[in-house]
């Protein structure tokens, strides 16, 4: 029997339809080559094996690959609209003053006219402060050092969403062991 979609976890991406747990697995990463590779290496005896196989993904990933990825994170002090995963991801930012918002912006206007997408960052737990320094700091690397930074965030944000997804369960990192 298939554990309910309505409580995905590691449990139900193993024994989900192909269709739906590919639903899920892009919602943690947009980038339809990393969501492939992962379906493809079900079942996952527990999450230290998924995250194996989503950062071996992660590194697989082609520069169109990176886009696609990149294209389903909003700019940093501006999460998706009714997206809970992206207000959670970005709360630093949430209590920034005005000023502080208006330098992200710019920083993030910038940053992607020099390298042509957002920046990117695994904003968890990071304040306003720390997301501002970091853009400061990265918007002068060259495109080839910003692109492995990029497949690191990518990699770290993934770790934390499938965290998330199979924490839904009650599964934690421990093969078999509940909560």
């Amino acid at each position: 029997m298939t554990a309910s979609p309505a409580a995905p976890g590691l449990t139900w991406l193993n024994s989900a339809a192909e269709s739906d747990a590919r639903a899920a697995l892009e919602e943690v990463c947009a980038a339809r080559a990393w969501a492939a590779t992962l379906l493809a290496r079900r079942p996952y005896a527990d999450t230290a094996a998924l995250f194996t196989a989503s950062d071996t993904a992660m590194a697989e990933l082609t520069a169109a690959d990176l886009a696609e990825a990149m294209a389903g994170h909003p700019p940093i002090g501006r999460p998706r609209p009714g997206d809970p995963a992206s207000a959670r991801e970005q709360r630093g930012m949430a209590d920034a003053d005005g000023r502080l918002k208006a330098e992200m912006l710019e920083l993030n206007l910038a940053y992607q006219e020099k390298f042509g997408h957002v920046f990117l960052i695994c904003a968890t737990g990071l304040t306003a402060e720390q997301l501002r320094d970091a853009a400061r700091h990265r918007i002068d690397n060259s495109p080839a050092a910003e692109g492995e930074i990029v497949r690191t965030e990518l990699t770290k944000i993934n770790r934390i969403r499938l965290a998330r997804l199979a924490e839904k369960t009650g599964l934690t990192e421990k093969e078999g062991e509940r909560e």
